[in-house]
This record gives C-alpha cells, structure tokens and sequence, in this order.
C-alpha cells in the first residue's frame, strides 16, 4: 500500500522535521514539503524529500512547484502562495489540470484541510509551527491500496492522529 507523508511551513524547525521523518520512516514511499522550511535546500533534513520553496524560504534553488508519480497517482506540489490559496482553490486546480495531476499538495495558510473537488484531492497539511484554524501543530499521510479508498490522515507533530480531519475518498471516479 503505497503511502505518503506530508508537511509544510515548518519555518525554521530541524528537530521537529527529523522527528517526524523518523518516525514514519519505515512506513512511507515518499516525504513531501510543501515549503516554508526557511532551511537551505541542501540541509540534511530536506534530503530525500520532495521539496518545494514558498514565500519565506530564501534559497533560490527551491523549484516553485514540483510533479511527480507514485504509484498510479499523479502529484502536484507547490507551496500556494503563487496561486492565492488564501482565497480560493481555483488557479491551483487549474494548474494541477495542465499537469493531469489527482493529487495536490500545498501550504502557505497553515490549515490544515483535505477535500475532493472535481476529482482531485487537496491535501494541506497545516504547520508543524504555527497552525492556524486549530491549536494542534499538524502533518499529514496519504495512503492508498485502490484508487476508490485513498484516505489522509492527520497528526499533531507528537505522532497522535486527529481523527476529525481523516478524510478518506474515491480517486476512480475520472478514470
């Protein structure tokens, strides 16, 4: 079963993020970051990610968003500052059509929310520094054995899963 781990906007924090690594290590295919680590793009940390560069970040050689496949899933992955995701999905949802992605990964509000729009998935795994909406600092997972059951999964950065954000889909409808 294919499984993702997800988190953004850590600003800073390099214990928190080896923490979270570590701790599901064993567990997932790939680590997404959404950006705002405000770390060099080269810092241990970060290796091994798929990594993206927001409005805090200061190292130019962050990508401003990044696409990719895991297993039958297309992502796309971006930081959302560029594309007003403060105020709507709509620009995000358009991009992620061009790159025929059903997955995306964003951050830059510090909510941390999953929805099914048109079919496709978006996934903001909050912070694991200054949530906002709720007072849990927050990461994400997102796993799936079939496309008609994926399900995210959000956690505090303590590893404790808030089940009142689980959110489980059918990704098989735009088949």
């Amino acid at each position: 079963m294919p499984k993702v781990l997800i988190m953004s906007d850590s600003h800073g924090l390099v214990e928190e993020v080896q923490r979270i690594k570590e701790r599901h290590a064993d567990e997932v295919d790939a680590i997404i970051h959404c950006g705002d680590s405000e770390l060099p793009i080269n810092v241990d940390v970060m290796s091994g990610m798929y990594k993206v560069g927001g409005n805090c970040d200061i190292d130019n050689r962050f990508n401003e968003e990044n696409n990719f496949v895991i297993g039958d899933l297309s992502f796309y992955v971006t930081h959302g500052h560029l594309h007003d995701v403060k105020r709507t999905l709509m620009p995000l949802s358009y991009r992620a059509e061009e790159l025929g992605a059903n997955v995306i990964c964003f951050g830059h509000s510090h909510i941390a929310g999953a929805e099914l729009v048109n079919n496709k998935l978006f996934i903001n795994p909050g912070s694991i520094r200054l949530p906002r909406g709720i007072v849990e600092k927050t990461y994400a997972t997102l796993y799936w054995e079939e496309l008609s059951d994926a399900t995210v999964e959000f956690y505090t950065d303590q590893g404790i899963v808030l089940p009142d954000l689980t959110l489980t889909v059918d990704l098989s409808a735009g088949e």
